[in-house]
């Protein structure tokens, strides 16, 4: 849950979309917030990932596969999971209990221990409204994850348009604060 012992693990989701080129940023807010950020990117989101960056901003790496069996654990049990930003098929997927990335298990693990799992979707106006999307935003708040999206939080553009300056600050907000480390 800490990083050695110091400040309480993030895993940080990065899906395959535009915001993902913002990670640098939201890493920042994340450790301003006292955050440890560990970055773990969906298969796709590496596309969108300035890894450089986010492994400089995180001191890091951008984690993207499983591990093998007689490979030591490297990544930290988290105090927090952000996925940001959760594209379409990551909230589909997770809402239907699949972990067939390294990312959707880690964040499976995170719903089935009770740690804060927050997602902030990033969608545009069509897949927004497809039945599928609109049931698994309601299955994962029922499960407990806060999910960061509608009416002055974010609404989604239409296809094509480009996604509006999204407040990243907020994502960080809705995990609250991080829990205290004891034995500092």
């Amino acid at each position: 849950m800490t990083e050695s012992g110091r400040r309480p693990v993030l895993h940080l989701v990065v899906c395959g979309s535009p915001r993902a080129a913002r990670t640098a940023e939201l890493v920042g807010l994340a450790r301003a917030a006292g955050w440890s950020v560990i970055p773990i990117a969906t298969p796709y989101g590496l596309r969108f990932l300035d890894v450089p960056a986010v492994e400089a901003a995180t001191g890091q790496p951008v984690r993207h596969e499983f591990r093998r069996p007689d490979e030591p654990k490297t990544v930290p049990d988290p105090a927090g999971v952000l996925v940001c930003p959760a594209t379409f098929n990551t909230v589909n997927k997770l809402a239907a209990g699949m972990g067939d990335t390294l990312a959707l298990a880690l964040v499976a693990e995170g719903i089935g221990r009770g740690v804060p799992v927050v997602v902030a979707p990033a969608v545009n106006t069509a897949l927004a409204a497809h039945p599928a999307f609109v049931r698994s935003l309601g299955e994962l708040a029922a499960a407990g994850v806060g999910v960061l999206y509608g009416p002055g939080v974010y609404q989604p553009n239409p296809p094509g348009a480009g996604e509006s300056g999204y407040p990243l600050e907020l994502a960080v907000r809705a995990l609250g604060d991080p829990p205290a480390v004891h034995g500092r």
